[in-house]
């Protein structure tokens, strides 16, 4: 299954607490590595500096709760399931002719 997780990093401290949690963050991420089972296809920072959107493959949900547990202190996430838009077409144009319309 594909997903696309959506990291917007928290910002909730004076500057020189932000910044610490920012070194503290990249310092764990420096060592960190994707469980076995999880493929990232894409990992994107946003130009506001605000976060991070990453497109991974895994066929066990249980991968993104050890990744958002670990990273959690850090960031706000929203993990959104999704199919290639062509994918998505066929299924509306299938429930179309369901529905009779």
């Amino acid at each position: 299954m594909k997903y696309v997780i959506s990291m917007t990093f928290l910002k909730n401290g004076s500057a020189a607490e932000n910044k610490a949690a920012q070194k503290e963050l990249l310092d764990l991420y420096a060592k960190w590595q994707p469980p076995a089972g999880m493929t990232i296809r894409e990992f994107l920072s946003r130009c506001d500096a605000g976060g991070a959107f990453t497109v991974v493959e895994t066929d066990n949900a249980a991968d993104l709760i050890g990744v958002t547990s670990k990273f959690g202190y850090f960031a706000d996430y929203q993990i959104y399931p999704v199919v290639e838009v062509a994918d998505g077409v066929q299924a509306a144009q299938e429930s179309f002719a369901f529905l009779g319309i």
